[in-house]
């Protein structure tokens, strides 16, 4: 009678590269729905299932290192979101890149309230400068879309300002238990930049290029000709005002 010997799980060890990143993405998993102070590195360790030494063989620097290292590969992955070809109605490219980045703040909502309120223990002037590299990969996206890379002072800040609003409406959202829908606030967005650029447009002659230029490329059933129709009747009651 023979025996077999007992079965042994193949074990692998991970490359320098592949552990590291296995430690960020535990770490990004945590940081997502807990704000930075409420996560030790004991929790990602156990999360990773290594020792808390090892995790520290990789971050030498501790929490903190690994909470800039996790929030350095959050903001690639939200350029990334703001990245579209200029193909299209411009409307309608920008409502698919604010659907990829209300599904990023849906999936990091915790995680993203702590980053964008700011105040965090972990806060340091290197997270604020990924975070404004963020906003202005955000802004240099909007403008490229725009057909103007390099605006005047009024139309560059048009966008920074609807760029603060997008993040504040994003915030908003979240206390608000995610209502309305994904949906209805990416429309209602993208409803508030054309509104901005056609109030900006009658004061800026640059932007109102721009918006000429624009209206060319849109479908009147998209976005423009839709937001249109609805506000132009409200427009008899303001007929003294012109």
């Amino acid at each position: 009678m023979t025996s077999s010997a007992p079965a042994t799980r193949a074990y692998r060890r991970l490359s320098v590269e592949e552990r590291r990143g296995q430690l960020l993405r535990s770490a990004l998993t945590l940081f997502a729905h807990r704000a930075p102070e409420d996560v030790s590195l004991d929790d990602v360790a156990e999360a990773a299932g290594v020792s808390r030494p090892l995790v520290y063989r990789y971050f030498p620097g501790g929490k903190q290192q690994l909470y800039e290292a996790a929030l350095r590969s959050s903001a690639d992955a939200l350029v990334v979101c703001f990245t579209e070809p200029p193909t299209g109605p411009p409307t309608e490219r920008l409502g698919r890149v604010l659907e990829r980045y209300l599904d990023f703040v849906d999936e990091h909502d915790a995680g993203f309230s702590a980053l964008m309120r700011g105040g965090s223990v972990a806060e340091t002037s290197r997270t604020s400068a990924i975070v404004d590299g963020v906003r202005r990969a955000a802004a240099e996206q909007i403008l490229v879309h725009l057909g103007l890379p390099q605006p005047g002072p009024r139309l560059r800040m048009m966008v920074r300002t609807w760029i603060a609003a997008v993040e504040a409406a994003s915030l908003i959202w979240l206390d608000e238990d995610k209502r309305p829908s994904a949906g209805e606030l990416r429309d209602w967005l993208v409803d508030h930049l054309v509104a901005l650029l056609a109030a900006t447009a009658a004061t800026d002659e640059e932007t109102a290029g721009v918006v000429r230029e624009l209206l060319a490329l849109e479908n009147p059933s998209g976005p423009v000709g839709t937001l249109a129709r609805r506000v132009l009747p409200l427009s008899g009651d303001a007929g003294h005002l012109l």
